[in-house]
């Protein structure tokens, strides 16, 4: 069986027909979600990016690795942001390392994010990197992908190429170059994070669909915890970002088909954080959930995921199973036919029992530490799911939030004056939990406490 990952980069959950859009196309992921599980309650180990990529080609939480920020991130608040390795170490063993070992050749294709040169995927186990390297972003998504300081490095290229088509096409050729071997394809876009560009027929598409489109009374901002968080999905470049994500995914299923290796081949189609809500643009709306990229809300850390395991999940299921990106590791070694590896994926859970639909999880807790103070304006925190309560501690105050998510999955209700108990037994088991993966945490500024500027670009 071959394994293919999409991994969108700040797509949230909220931005596919299939989680409920009714302005984003996306006809390719809605049939994979048709054909396969989708996933109502999986999450992103981190609410920025190199720390949730780092869970999943290690199956370890960003705390235990030590990598618990965006690479490299340097804002500075009322504390001083607790340290990070600014890559991923290369004694991790990765997920690549081990399917090779059963034989698989892997891919690389598009965004890396963890670290410079000695650390990109083809010494992290990828036999193949094309288009990875320690940018987070391209500076333009159109050929040359940036000037000659600083660009995604793909050669050669076209004066009207678009980054998201030329990764299509890198996957679909390294798929027919290896059609006779199991091979394991992690297509790591950078779309759709900024800057926001489109082809241009995507934008006047959706340009004109919102032109005819029904128009909601309501406003297109609103106020949320000092922040002007987007309420509306009504953003046409951003909505023609996807649909090129899209329709590549649809090109890839036909050369798969076309190969006769769609059958023979697991599908992953996930994010690395949630949608980008409440700064820098602005371009999504997490609606109903809380906050978004950067934020341990729900908008922040919700994902989608949808899988389509050929024989094994059923057509159009879905699943309430609370799941996170640790997990996916130790699952496509259960898809490869390998023996789990729990020395290496600690952290990890084998949902292989959920996605055939035989079982529930065993019950266990999810955990967040983001000990760092975000772009888009979350202080540092961290954060813990047990059931259906979840717990947020803010680090700068000692102050906690408390949600029931099976009643509140926006977080409008807060209980944790009303329920103390809780909330007591919550901050405990993640103070416990920092202490056994040996999070590290920030501690006060001194500059900031007696007055100084404290934040720095």
């Amino acid at each position: 069986m071959n394994i293919l990952m999409v991994l969108m980069d700040d797509m949230g959950q909220r931005d596919l027909g299939c989680y409920g859009s009714t302005f984003y196309e996306t006809p390719a992921v809605d049939q994979l979600a048709r054909e396969g599980m989708l996933f109502t309650d999986a999450y992103a180990a981190c609410p920025v990016c190199s720390p949730t990529r780092a869970s999943i080609m290690t199956g370890r939480y960003p705390a235990r690795i030590g990598l618990t920020d965006y690479l490299v991130g340097r804002r500075r608040g009322k504390l001083l942001p607790a340290e990070y390795v600014e890559h991923l170490p290369l004694e991790e063993v990765t997920v690549a390392e081990c399917l090779r070992e059963a034989g698989f050749v892997s891919a690389s294709i598009g965004k890396w994010h963890l670290g410079p040169e000695p650390y990109y995927p083809e010494h992290q186990g990828f036999d193949v990197n094309i288009g990875g390297c320690h940018l987070g972003h391209p500076p333009s998504y159109f050929w040359p992908y940036g000037d000659s300081s600083v660009r995604v490095p793909i050669t050669p290229g076209q004066p009207d190429e678009y980054l998201t088509d030329r990764l299509t096409d890198e996957t679909i050729r390294f798929i027919r170059r290896n059609a006779s071997r199991p091979f394991f394809v992690y297509l790591s876009h950078y779309a759709v994070h900024n800057p926001q560009q489109s082809r241009d027929h995507w934008t006047r598409h959706f340009t004109e669909k919102l032109r005819h489109m029904p128009q909601d009374a309501g406003p297109e901002f609103e106020d949320w915890r000092g922040r002007r968080v987007r309420v509306k999905q009504n953003q046409p470049v951003y909505a023609g970002m996807i649909a090129s994500a899209d329709e590549g995914l649809a090109r890839i299923v036909a050369e798969l088909k076309s190969l006769g290796l769609y059958d023979k081949t697991v599908i992953v189609f996930t994010s690395d954080n949630g949608g980008l809500s409440t700064s820098e643009g602005t371009p999504t709306s997490n609606r109903p959930l809380a906050g978004g990229k950067g934020w341990l809300h729900e908008g922040g850390i919700r994902v989608p995921l949808i899988v389509r395991w050929p024989g094994v999940t059923r057509p159009g299921a879905v699943t309430h199973e609370p799941v996170i990106s640790n997990d996916l590791f130790p699952t496509m070694l259960s898809m490869a036919g390998m023996s789990q590896r729990p020395e290496l994926h600690c952290d990890g859970l084998d949902i292989t029992s959920i996605l055939r639909n035989e079982q529930s999880a065993p019950q266990r807790d999810l955990y967040w530490h983001y000990p760092h103070y975000s772009n888009q304006g979350c202080p540092p925190s961290g954060a813990i799911r047990e059931g259906r309560l979840k717990l947020i501690e803010n680090f700068e105050d000692g102050t906690c939030e408390l949600y029931d998510l099976a009643a509140d999955p926006g977080e409008t209700d807060d209980l944790s004056v009303r329920r103390p108990e809780d909330t007591r037994r919550l901050r405990d088991k993640l103070a416990t939990w920092r202490k056994e993966v040996g999070a590290r945490m920030p501690r006060p500024d001194a500059e900031a406490i007696e007055g100084h500027p404290a934040e720095t670009p």
